[in-house]
C-alpha cells in the first residue's frame, strides 16, 4: 500500500506485548487477533474497505504454489476451513516470481538465487533484509509457537517490502504484457 504496510497477527488466545515499530522508514500498522477466525474476518473487512473502488493490484512473490509458495493456497484453505467467504473477489493479482526468475539474471557464482530473499539481495539494495530477524522463513513457525509476535511481524514486513521492491523493479524493466495479471474472483461465489 502506498501509505505503508498492514500486518494482522494471530496471537492464538495468547497475550501479545505491544509489537511496536517495525519497518524502519515505512509506516506499519499492526493489529492482534485472539483467533484465526478473528484475523481472517479482519482481513476481509480490510479488503472490503481498502481494495474496493481502488486501482489496486495485489502482488505476491511465489504466492501460488503450495510447496514453494504460501500465500494463496494457505489463505484459500483457511478461509474454506473456517467457512468465511473469500474476500478477494474482483481483486486483480500478479505473482512477481515468474518475472524475476525469467526476465532477470539471479545467478551468482553458478548458484541460482530465485527465492524472495536471494532475488532481493541480488537485484535490490538489500536494505529490508536487515529488518528480517530470521535466516529462513520456516523460523516464523517457531516464532509463532513461542509467542514471538514482534519478530513474526518484522519478518512479514520485510517480506512485503522485498516483494514491493522486486515488483517495482519488474515494472521498470519488463513490459506490461509480461505481468500475468489474474482475477482472484471464484467462478462460483457464495456472497
Amino acid at each position: 500500500m502506498p501509505l505503508g504496510v498492514r500486518v494482522f497477527v494471530n496471537t492464538s488466545d495468547r497475550t501479545a506485548p505491544d509489537i511496536g515499530e517495525v519497518g524502519g522508514d515505512v509506516v506499519v500498522k499492526t493489529s492482534t487477533h485472539a483467533s484465526e477466525h478473528g484475523l481472517l474476518t479482519a482481513v476481509s473487512g480490510f479488503v472490503e474497505e481498502r481494495f474496493r473502488d481502488a486501482d489496486v493490484l495485489l502482488v505476491a512473490y511465489n504466492g501460488e504454489r503450495w510447496r514453494g509458495g504460501f500465500d494463496l493456497p494457505f489463505l484459500r484453505t483457511r478461509f474454506a476451513r473456517l467457512d468465511i467467504p473469500w474476500p478477494f473477489t474482483d481483486v486483480p493479482y500478479a505473482d512477481v516470481l515468474p518475472l524475476v526468475t525469467k526476465r532477470f539474471n539471479t545467478t551468482v557464482d553458478g548458484d541460482e538465487h530465485g527465492d524472495l530473499d536471494g532475488a532481493y539481495d541480488v537485484l535490490c539494495d538489500g536494505t529490508y533484509g536487515e529488518l528480517d530477524p530470521f535466516a529462513e522463513s520456516s523460523e516464523a513457525v517457531t516464532a509463532f509457537e513461542n509467542g514471538e509476535f514482534a519478530a513474526l511481524a518484522s519478518h512479514n514486513v520485510a517480506d512485503v517490502l522485498r516483494t514491493r521492491d522486486l515488483g517495482r523493479l519488474a515494472e521498470q524493466y519488463c513490459s506490461k504484457s509480461e505481468f500475468n495479471v489474474k482475477s482472484l474472483t471464484p467462478t462460483r461465489s457464495t456472497q
